[in-house]
């Protein structure tokens, strides 16, 4: 067995309860989250105090940890509000919040002087002089810039205290901004990425118009869609996790507080298992079934980003949308005397071939050639919103798979 993968957390994002679900069912060591002020995501739900409560009560009950988000970076109206913010915080009981602004973490010392600090990507995190300042302030984890290599983790790493913690993001979408802090939004439709309010126009496209020629648009590319020129490819280093254990990182954290439930499920489930993986076997390389696992989600095109340095190829100039290949197609709610209960997500049919996803496993494929409605009766069809079905099985399914199904398989 391999402490430096057994020492390492896997933390993932929850937009709300059902995604924090989904997050402490498949694997999370710790959830990151947000409230209904400070977060860097407007866009889900996020947490009310009362369900704050709920999801600590819940993750603590299987010893995974809760982070709360405090990474805006407020204007002077909303700073007299945030003494109350962050008292009622710390009575939820979450294991640390992630602050981006000097004068919030000031802040949080003053009222709250026992919460555990993170210090946010967004505080632009690049060498050990900082992270040592921040640490001498009172930071605990510092989570590092996204613009920087493995070698330079590091260095990092090597030369600040041995109890300071180091986050990287490993998975999900990137910023075409230096460690999220982009104007365009603002600029372009007044919504102010750095308050949580980020439209992407990044992943829009774009032409090029010639000064004197008003109207007169030129494609950079011979495409009447235009060039997606500031549009990143997303990051994924599942293949790449003993390099990271290796330069001292603490924690892995997937991107993700405004996807899918699934989303949070699946990608969580694939670095759960590929953690246990190297704990288990060392040096063997992942299989390829857990690699896989990661492509059966919406996704952008995949790249390392910086962490081999310059990255090369890390933008994606044909379109600004997502690789979709399988849908979610129903959740099981459990298995009994060779039957399975489950609720439709998306339609399928009778015959359909399909796979169970359950958390630490390896997919199952199943064809089904019979189903039948709640009364027993046999259907060809699951078309119904959220209608309950059953059919037959010799496999037993843990309450909560996932079943979905390849849209390339006819």
């Amino acid at each position: 067995m391999n402490n430096k993968f057994k020492n390492l957390e896997l933390l993932s994002p929850a937009g709300d309860m059902e995604r924090f679900e989904a997050a402490i069912n498949y694997g999370a060591d710790a959830v990151y989250l947000a409230g209904k002020n400070f977060g860097m995501r407007a866009s889900p739900d996020n947490f009310t105090f009362e369900q704050l409560i709920e999801a600590v009560q819940k993750a603590h009950d299987k010893n995974i940890k809760v982070y709360l988000t405090c990474n805006t970076l407020p204007r002077n109206n909303e700073i007299p509000g945030f003494e109350d913010f962050i008292i009622n915080v710390e009575k939820c009981g979450v294991d640390a919040v992630i602050v981006a602004d000097l004068g919030l973490l000031s802040l949080i010392k003053k009222y709250t002087p026992e919460m555990e600090i993170h210090m946010s990507t967004q505080t632009g995190i690049v060498n050990y002089a900082t992270a040592n300042t921040l640490y001498d302030m009172g930071v605990k984890r510092a989570v590092l810039a996204r613009e920087l290599s493995i070698e330079e983790i590091k260095g990092i790493r090597d030369r600040i205290p041995a109890n300071m913690e180091l986050e990287v993001f490993v998975h999900g979408a990137m910023c075409v901004s230096f460690s999220g802090r982009c104007l365009l939004s603002q600029y372009l439709v007044n919504r102010d990425a750095n308050r949580g309010e980020c439209a992407q126009p990044c992943r829009w496209g774009y032409h090029l118009m010639e000064e004197k020629r008003d109207g007169l648009y030129f494609p950079i590319f011979e495409d009447e869609k235009g060039t997606y020129i500031l549009n990143s490819k997303d990051l994924c280093m599942i293949d790449h996790i003993d390099k990271l254990a290796d330069a001292g990182v603490t924690s892995l954290k997937i991107e993700g507080r405004a996807k899918s439930a699934y989303y949070v499920a699946a990608v969580t489930n694939a670095y759960r298992m590929a953690v246990d993986w190297h704990i288990e076997h060392d040096n063997e390389p992942l299989p390829d079934w857990i690699k896989d696992e990661v492509f059966k989600v919406s996704h952008r095109k995949y790249c390392n980003g910086f962490f081999f340095g310059r990255p090369e190829d890390s933008q994606y100039y044909e379109t600004g949308g997502y690789v979709r290949n399988y849908d979610v197609v129903a959740v099981i709610d459990g298995c009994e005397n060779d039957v399975v209960y489950a609720t439709q997500r998306n339609r399928f049919f009778a015959g359909d071939e399909l796979e169970v996803m359950s958390p630490g496993e390896k997919p199952i494929l199943i064809k089904p050639d019979k189903f039948f409605n709640e009364n027993g009766e046999e259907i060809q069809t699951i078309n119904h919103a959220m209608m309950k079905f059953s059919f037959k099985s010799k496999e037993k399914f843990n309450s909560g798979s996932i079943i979905r199904k390849n849209l390339q398989v006819s």
